[in-house]
């Protein structure tokens, strides 16, 4: 059994350039030969790195809750009724638990999640994290030859009803949006010469101002991704340092674009002073640091993005319950619409390929000060 662990996390190894893993001699345990070959061929086959992380984290889950909730990993295909058991699971009412203890996961299924850390929030799963698991099980299921049941009316039908009855308001994934005031606050955190704080600084400008950046596009942003361009003379005739950076393939771009947004002033000069710093010619710019202050060659996990916010938020005197690293994203679109820019050019910037998304942060802002906000004075 130990060999067949060992081999499964040799094989991941293979895949830590596209796909980073922390936790890799758990996955090793807990997924099947079959699995991390189905990822191997996912790789092979080019999907998108962010993609795949995604998938790979979903795949782990369902393992995880097929071992705890029928004793065994997940059957390919799955039967209809382990489906409706997923569903029944993961979408529950709270209120209808306090009458009935039985209702919805099981406490040993759920004991066993949390402490394996793959279970975290207290209450029912998220709609779209329901669906989206569902989605990449489906996936998984198509990719290995075989027919699934998640067309089936019944399952329709029961993630329909479980939905309504979940009846729980929508909720952004950052509860305030980082502005250009509460950014400037948490950037005055980073007030030492330490490589820390120079590398901090630089992550929350550039994520900022680069049209709010998700944390994964953050983490693994490459040195071969920057290139300078020339300089832009300002209104008061300073001369402002300029770079374009490559995206490439981004979340909601397709395969064959490379997504380009350009990056001048403040935010370009934080930038190169912690590549300076760190002495970084090519490769991953935003790396680990540990506690002695050593720098690492790996890239940060994207995760960590979000830690660093939430630390600079403590740091601020914030509620780093209120903010995550989603803010940057949220607070781009506000600040654009605060300081009167199109939206349209904000879009360009933050690479929203939809409008409606886009203008839900937009309109927030401007909705605020107008008539109909302001009825009764």
């Amino acid at each position: 059994m130990k060999d067949a662990v060992d081999l499964r996390a040799a094989r991941l190894d293979t895949m830590a350039a596209v796909l980073p893993m922390d936790r890799r001699d758990e996955l090793a345990e807990l997924l099947t030969d079959q699995d991390v070959e189905t990822l191997r061929h996912l790789v092979e086959e080019g999907m998108g790195p962010n993609t795949l992380r995604a998938l790979t984290s979903d795949l782990a889950y369902l393992q995880a809750w097929s071992l705890a909730a029928i004793g065994t990993s997940l059957p390919w295909p799955a039967p209809e009724a382990l489906l409706l058991k997923f569903v029944a699971h993961h979408l529950w009412r709270p209120d209808q638990r306090q009458s009935d203890p039985d209702h919805g996961m099981p406490k040993d299924v759920e004991d066993t999640l949390r402490n394996q850390r793959f279970l975290r929030a207290s209450g029912p799963h998220a709609p779209a994290t329901v669906r989206r698991r569902l989605a990449n099980w489906s996936t998984l299921t198509k990719w290995r030859g075989a027919d699934g049941y998640f067309s089936s009316s019944s399952l329709k039908s029961a993630l329909r009803l479980a939905v309504r009855a979940h009846a729980q308001p929508r909720r952004r994934k950052s509860a305030k949006a980082i502005t250009s005031d509460v950014l400037m606050k948490l950037v005055a955190t980073c007030d030492r010469l330490d490589k820390r704080d120079v590398r901090d600084r630089a992550i929350l400008m550039v994520a900022f101002a680069s049209g709010g950046r998700r944390r994964s596009e953050i983490a693994g942003l490459r040195r071969e991704q920057i290139t300078e361009e020339e300089p832009i003379q300002a209104e008061d005739g300073s001369i402002l340092r300029s770079v374009s950076i490559h995206l490439g393939r981004t979340k909601t771009s397709n395969g064959f674009e490379d997504e380009l947004v350009y990056l001048t002033g403040t935010p370009v000069d934080a930038l190169f002073d912690w590549i300076a710093m760190a002495n970084i010619a090519a490769g991953s710019i935003f790396r680990r640091i540990d506690r002695w202050g050593n720098l690492s060659d790996r890239p940060l996990d994207p995760s960590a993005v979000n830690d660093i916010v939430k630390h600079r938020v403590a740091m601020a005197g914030l509620e780093p319950n209120a903010f995550s690293a989603h803010g940057l994203r949220a607070g781009y679109l506000t600040e654009a619409a605060n300081q009167g820019i199109p939206l349209p050019e904000a879009m360009e910037q933050s690479k929203h390929r939809s409008v409606q998304q886009a203008s839900d942060y937009y309109n927030h802002a401007n909705r605020r000060g107008c008539r109909a906000a302001r009825i009764l004075r």
